[in-house]
């Protein structure tokens, strides 16, 4: 991937999403739509989005029964999504049939942890240990169910790649040095987590809120 920054483009309005998209696309490899752009603007604001010609991750993480979770996979085929993320936490059966499901080419990634728990969210939920700990053994899950690969934080993503030489692996949380964390827990920078082995970097805030999102777009490409 010559450039692995994935815009998250979760923004309520479509044409002032397209408009940003239009301004940075010279600077990013693929656009990120979630759930609050899904849920406001369905697969036709997908599908706006992906005539401006850049690959589509959609970020909806699937976690349900495991008939559900196929049917769902099945329906997003006509949104032609190169990424598509469910929840590891689902277990192996429902990651097996969500993968069998979707359609060839479409790399199917499971979501470990959210960049925005630490160890002490993790224990309120029942989960004891760390963060890492826990990403470490719902990555061997997804390996196991034949997923393409993960989503994880920067701070876990080495050791993963470690176990899973050949996976593909999915870093939000990302803020370059010196920005704020706002929600996010788990950060690193966009440098740190390439060299660490991501295979996409998802970047939000620190582009699509930026005074000039030309230019930070251009200063974290600059850094990789």
């Amino acid at each position: 991937m010559s450039n692995p920054i994935y815009l998250a483009l979760d923004m309520p309005q479509i044409e002032p999403a397209k408009a940003l998209l239009e301004k940075v696309k010279a600077h990013i490899g693929g656009v990120k739509l979630g759930l609050e752009f899904f849920c406001t603007h369905g697969s036709h604001g997908v599908h706006e989005i992906a005539h401006i010609g850049l690959p589509i991750f959609l970020d909806l993480k699937f976690h349900d029964i495991p008939n559900t979770v196929a049917g769902a996979m099945q329906a997003v085929h006509l949104c032609e999504p190169a990424i598509v993320t469910v929840h590891a936490s689902g277990g192996r059966a429902m990651m097996e049939d969500a993968k069998a499901a979707a359609a060839e080419g479409c790399k199917v990634v499971a979501v470990t942890t959210l960049t925005s728990l630490d160890a002490n969210d993790l224990t309120r939920t029942g989960i004891y240990g760390s963060p890492e700990t826990h990403v470490m053994r719902l990555a061997e899950l997804a390996h196991e169910a034949g997923l393409d690969g993960v989503v994880c934080s920067g701070q876990e993503v080495g050791q993963v790649r470690k176990q899973w030489k050949d996976g593909f692996f999915v870093v939000p949380g990302l803020r370059p040095a010196g920005s704020g964390t706002g929600d996010q827990k788990r950060v690193v920078t966009p440098r740190s987590a390439r060299d660490n082995g991501a295979s996409v970097l998802v970047i939000g805030r620190p582009i699509s809120r930026a005074e000039d999102p030309v230019a930070a777009a251009r200063a974290i490409e600059a850094t990789l």
